[in-house]
């Protein structure tokens, strides 16, 4: 399903117009985008939980060559279904 086709289908359950989904779901990333960028984690009741871990450094071995390599930490981001939506998926 591409972005348009789910846009049509919330707006036909909500009885809304697309554009207001639209703005809707731009709004949603947005939020989760800044939070997310604060190391804060977004509880969407019903859905799920996004949230960001800290990845810490580490050392590596090239298998090809056997060099050892350092790959520096990063922050990721991760979704957790909840419960409510797991039993829906089964």
């Amino acid at each position: 399903m591409d972005n348009k086709a789910l846009l049509d289908m919330v707006a036909e359950r909500i009885n809304r117009d697309a554009e207001d989904v639209n703005k809707l779901v731009d709004a949603l990333i947005s939020v989760v985008k800044t939070r997310c960028g604060e190391l804060d984690s977004i509880a969407v009741p019903g859905f799920g939980t996004f949230e960001t871990k800290k990845k810490l450094e580490r050392v590596v071995v090239n298998p090809t060559t056997g060099k050892r390599m350092l790959i520096p930490p990063k922050i990721v981001l991760s979704f957790r279904p909840s419960a409510l939506l797991k039993n829906k998926l089964r």
